[in-house]
């Protein structure tokens, strides 16, 4: 279940009162198109990309995110009269890609990488999606081409679960049911391909942002590990020196954090709907993200001030009961990284005291 009906109406209900905000500039701008209403919001996303970063930052209702984001990447020109030739010519790129190199997996030298990818998709989440054969297959394509093409870094765990929200999203725009129980080997062989090139090209946009994550010894990752670590002794003094007492590494929990951005401690739903922010704020899966993560630690400051060894603080770190989380948790959570983001971000030496 991506969100609970209430949330869903409050999402739609705030893009309409906002949509009206620049509804008569749509019409100044295209007044041979009147014959819209405030639900094809799509238009508007077209027209006004900063409008739609703004609407987004708050949430995104279903019908809209696939377009939405495909937009919000910069997969997409916002130039609606490019934006048919640009998908074409992307998906074909693509699957141009998968003839050039896909038989290549069997190779020697590209073996281990395309192992690996085989071994970790299972492990993924939802079991139900992933666990279908063509997704698999899906899975395993998209992975490997974004590998071979990034010699750099190529694959390394955890770029594997950054598939999943744009596969999910880009369903949607196929299917009225939830995905985890769908059959997607039931859509047609040409929405698949869509499905598939789009995750493709999305998911290399967000990595491109982030690539020191995955790099040799992945320096982006340690980096921002550190640097949670000294936001979080200013802003909670008492949560850092309590984790510090019990020899508690942030590396040992926020490591997964910053490699998964933090798909493996929500549920999926809360993944794509902290995604709408990311993809609306500026460095949204870097920097932006940061603050999430202290925001996050820092919500579960009476659990953790609660725990009296190493042991359970480890235990509760790694298993933070988000199991019911929604939008409004979600919420809040961005609620609080902003806050943190404008108290800190441009003050000198930001993170230290």
């Amino acid at each position: 279940m991506i969100c609970s009906e209430p949330e869903a109406v409050n999402i739609k209900l705030h893009w309409k009162l906002n949509a009206k905000r620049c509804l008569f500039l749509v019409m100044k701008k295209y007044p041979d198109k009147l014959a819209f209403s405030l639900g094809n919001i799509s238009l508007l996303c077209v027209c006004f990309p900063d409008e739609l970063r703004k609407l987004s930052w708050s949430g995104i209702p279903r019908q809209v995110r696939p377009i939405a984001w495909k937009l919000l990447s910069g997969y997409l020109p916002a130039n609606a009269e490019r934006r048919e030739s640009v998908l074409q010519r992307k998906r074909q790129e693509y699957f141009g890609f998968i003839q050039q190199y896909y038989d290549s997996r069997n190779d020697e030298h590209h073996q281990d990488t395309y192992r690996q990818i085989h071994i970790d998709i299972p492990r993924m989440s939802p079991e139900s999606l992933v666990l279908q054969p063509k997704v698999t297959e899906i899975f395993e394509r998209i992975l490997f081409i974004w590998a071979i093409r990034h010699p750099a870094s190529g694959y390394v765990q955890g770029i594997n679960d950054l598939v999943t929200p744009f596969f999910v999203v880009f369903v949607f725009e196929y299917i009225e049911e939830e995905v985890e129980n769908f059959d997607v080997s039931s859509l047609q062989e040409e929405a698949l391909r869509n499905i598939e090139a789009d995750s493709f090209w999305c998911m290399s946009k967000l990595l491109d942002g982030i690539q020191d994550n995955y790099t040799f010894a992945q320096p982006g990752i340690q980096k921002k590990v550190k640097a949670l670590e000294e936001l979080v002794s200013r802003i909670d003094e008492s949560v850092h020196r309590h984790m510090q007492q019990y020899e508690v590494e942030y590396l040992q929990f926020a490591f997964r954090w910053m490699n998964n951005l933090l798909m493996r401690e929500l549920p999926l739903r809360c993944t794509i709907r902290l995604w709408d922010t990311y993809q609306a704020e500026p460095e949204g899966f870097s920097h932006f993200h940061l603050y999430v993560c202290a925001a996050f630690l820092v919500r579960w400051r009476k659990e953790i001030l609660e725990e009296r060894d190493f042991q359970g603080l480890m235990i509760l770190l790694q298993n933070l009961p988000t199991m019911h989380w929604g939008n409004e948790e979600v919420s809040v959570l961005l609620a609080e990284a902003y806050r943190l983001k404008f108290a800190f971000a441009d003050a000198p030496n930001h993170y230290k005291r």
